[in-house]
């Protein structure tokens, strides 16, 4: 019998099409490589197909899935969400690739824990229409892989295509009445960035073999890491594709720039050029993956540095507080908290307006990234500022918890203004 579906008009997969698809999707590394996804999507699906999509609730799934007690605390051990959301990220991540062209397409949408299941010809439903006003592509539906196939820069033409799509989507009304209303403070802080004509650079992180990192480049990556944990290191330096926490962060703030109808490239750390830089405002992600990041904030008050095994964020008037730091032979599993820089200058050497979003890992990157798009984090960072903070160049370092390898929100530390 086929499987109901949003849409009498849609041509719904069968029962047996969709299990199909789900032994498919649980066989593929972006799930089997986990115990915890496909173990989520197998469970929603088999309840969904059983007619029992109504006992899909967030404690019920933390009961029969994850072993948790009937009174356990949902606020305070998120793991049905955060999974949820991982399951999200790598079902679009999985059909994005052509290659999976013409299969069941098997979504979980934000906000829900029952799937849909879709025909095949729905496939590029999952690519939002940049005309719906109610489309918005959430965060957790970024692509996580774009990966450095045969050209490096059709996957950086892919990046900048996903920040200019998702920057559109969902903002079609908000442009509308845009100029009748006051600027909104993430409006206010990206003006260095939107004003002027020029095109704004966007500069990210591109993990690479030869990135100056201090001694991590005496480390060889090991011939397999399946039975041991993954150090910290082997994330950032021997990865070779772009990191999802810097896709997210782009993805993200590059609404700031939509909303004004800013243009912007995006360049990989490793290919921008000072001259291109100097052409026009420019946006940094990540730290230790971006030499541009390393560069300029070594002008700064809090900076990155990697000695003695440690990585970490430095603040360089007080030269003994070394709390800020991650060993890079830590066993990425067991991280639990990261640091990140996030500020908006006037660089000299290049002579335009800078933002930096820059964790010491990925969580504290995509932390840090959630200031510069969210308001209310946003709000919690300008309240620390002075009244004239427009007129100031500003740097501030936070703190993320990270559970699971999701980062937590941002926790100011310590701020720096100046003229």
């Amino acid at each position: 019998m086929p499987v109901e579906s949003n849409s009498a008009a849609e041509c719904s997969p069968s029962e047996a099409a969709v299990r199909e698809q789900l032994d498919r999707l649980v066989a593929h590394p972006l799930f089997s490589n986990s115990k915890r996804y496909p173990v989520l999507l197998a469970y929603a699906v088999d309840q969904t197909l059983k007619g029992n999509a109504a006992e899909l609730k967030e404690r019920s799934i933390g009961i029969e899935v994850f072993g948790r007690s009937p009174t356990y605390d949902a606020n305070a051990d998120p793991v049905v969400r955060i999974t949820a959301g991982e399951v999200r990220k790598r079902l679009v991540q999985y059909y994005y690739d052509s290659g999976h062209d013409g299969e069941v397409v098997i979504e979980l949408p934000v906000g829900s824990y029952i799937p849909l299941f879709h025909a095949p010809e729905r496939v590029q439903a999952l690519v939002p229409n940049p005309e719906a006003q109610s489309s918005a592509l959430p965060i957790s539906q970024i692509p996580a892989s774009l990966q450095h196939k045969s050209s490096r820069g059709f996957s950086w033409l892919l990046a900048t295509g996903l920040a200019v799509l998702a920057g559109a989507i969902g903002l079609t009304a908000g442009l509308r009445f845009r100029d009748l209303k006051p600027p909104t403070s993430i409006d206010r802080f990206w003006a260095p960035i939107t004003a002027g004509t020029t095109t704004a650079t966007y500069c990210l992180g591109e993990p690479a073999k030869n990135l100056d990192v201090g001694s991590i480049n005496s480390l060889e990556a090991p011939a397999s890491t399946d039975t041991k944990p993954i150090p910290l290191y082997f994330r950032l330096h021997y990865s070779g594709h772009l990191s999802l926490a810097d896709v997210i962060t782009l993805t993200r703030t590059a609404a700031a720039l939509e909303t004004q109808h800013k243009a912007f490239r995006v360049i990989p750390a490793s290919e921008a050029r000072f001259a291109q830089l100097r052409e026009g405002p420019i946006v940094l992600i990540g730290a230790f993956d971006n030499i541009w990041t390393l560069r300029i904030t070594q002008k700064l008050r809090f900076g990155f540095e990697s000695k003695d095994g440690v990585a970490l964020l430095v603040d360089r008037k007080s030269p003994n507080q070394t709390s800020w730091q991650t060993a890079w032979d830590l066993p990425y599993e067991k991280l639990s908290r990261d640091y990140a820089i996030v500020a908006r200058i006037h660089d000299e050497t290049t002579g335009q307006p800078v933002i930096i979003a820059a964790g010491i890992s990925e969580e504290g990157t995509e932390a840090a990234g959630e200031i510069l798009y969210n308001p209310v984090y946003l709000d919690s960072l300008l309240a620390k500022l002075p009244a004239n903070w427009e007129n100031l160049n500003m740097e501030a370092v936070i703190e993320t918890q990270v559970i699971e390898g999701h980062p937590g929100p941002p926790n100011i530390l310590a701020v720096e203004t100046w003229k």
